[in-house]
């Protein structure tokens, strides 16, 4: 895949750290013409993204301030804070994160209002970013056309970073494909009893169960959550331990997102005894959302954050949650490993992003059916 006319803060975060210190001073180094070759990911699990060291690169140096940058992210710092690092190290911006669940992210947010000293709120899913959109400032439509409609906020105030899919994980001992459900409700028959995991104070999941509640309604949704609580599911606090309690036989099965059994099977291979199972009949379990990033609207820093937003849509930005994170990119032109199922061959439902965003009615949906306290 060949870039041109890449600005060199994208040619450095693709360095090895060693190479890059001492290249960023405090300065914006701007790349006019530059030829980039991306590693593409061609085997079953992904390579790294590389650059060739034979590249000529013209730059010329532009006196401004680098800049100051604090996010909250409710993304975990496994995942997303590599790619925050070489966003630091490629532009000399300091950054600041603060890391916690996406919910109760979304809830400090609120509290702290015009006080709050975030810039960015990069959000699990739609939901949190829904919770405090009117404390996000409009983005530019150059960084909104980056993506596809159902990947960005409807009023212009969030943008996607990256898809996620909810799936099934199921131990492959125990179970094919074919003794799963067609769809999440037929796992509230008696015969799943205690033998489900679930992690209902997760981000995620409440996505899901917002899902639920616009395909089905919220009287259908309760009688799923009654329904699966009645079974005697295995209380997880999210999805990572869900797949390794599947893969040790602790559980059958767990609603968790596609991309943590990636990582396992990346470190342990091929004969880790978890899969995905994405609902032949499509449904809540099905869809796909995005984690996404908004700029607060008393933000300082509005340009400093704006750029972070750019280089998370960037090529090299995309390419690191496709091959590192597993994660589906939300701008085209990005290779995806293998292992991935293609979004086409998941049966998703069509969801409108603005229908995504009503944590607070899930939430209270999951304390009145006796799920959260």
């Amino acid at each position: 895949m060949l870039l041109s006319s890449t600005p060199s803060f994208l040619f450095s975060a693709m360095l090895p750290v060693g190479l890059r210190a001492g290249k960023i001073c405090g300065w914006l180094i701007i790349t006019l013409l530059v030829g980039i070759s991306l590693a593409a990911c061609t085997g079953d699990l992904p390579q790294e993204v590389s650059v060739d060291p034979g590249v000529d690169t013209d730059v010329v140096k532009v006196s401004q301030p680098a800049g100051k940058l604090t996010i909250y992210s409710g993304r975990s710092e496994s995942l997303v804070d590599p790619i925050i690092q070489q966003f630091s190290g490629a532009t000399g911006i300091e950054v600041a994160v603060k890391y916690a669940n996406t919910a109760q992210l979304a809830a400090t947010l609120l509290e702290e209002g015009d006080n709050t000293p975030a810039d960015v709120f990069f959000a699990q899913d739609p939901g949190g970013l829904g919770a405090v959109e009117p404390m996000l400032a409009e983005l530019p439509e150059e960084i909104l056309s980056t993506v596809p409609a159902w990947a960005r906020s409807p009023v212009g105030k969030w943008v996607g970073i990256s898809g996620r899919a909810r799936t099934v994980v199921y131990n492959t001992e125990k179970l094919t494909e074919s003794d799963l459900p067609d769809d999440m409700f037929g796992f509230t028959d008696p015969k799943w009893k205690g033998r489900i995991g679930w992690a209902p104070t997760n981000a995620s999941f409440q996505t899901m169960v917002t899902a639920m509640r616009f395909l089905w309604g919220d009287d259908k949704t309760t009688q799923w959550l009654k329904g699966i609580q009645a079974n005697d599911p295995k209380v997880y606090p999210k999805n990572t331990p869900q797949v390794a309690a599947t893969a040790a036989g602790e559980i059958d099965v767990g609603f968790v997102n596609h991309y943590y059994l990636f990582r396992f099977l990346a470190e342990q291979g091929e004969g880790f005894t978890a899969r995905n199972y994405h609902p032949r009949a499509g449904g809540p379990g099905a869809v796909v959302m995005v984690a996404g990033a908004g700029i607060l609207a008393t933000s300082p820093n509005k340009q400093v954050a704006e750029r972070f937003l750019q280089f998370m849509l960037s090529q090299v930005g995309q390419q690191y949650f496709a091959s590192q994170t597993f994660e589906y990119p939300v701008v085209q032109g990005v290779k995806t490993p293998k292992v991935l199922v293609a979004l086409s061959e998941i049966n998703q439902p069509t969801i409108p992003s603005k229908n995504l965003t009503d944590l607070q009615g899930t939430q209270d949906l999951l304390r009145q059916a006796g799920i959260t306290p």
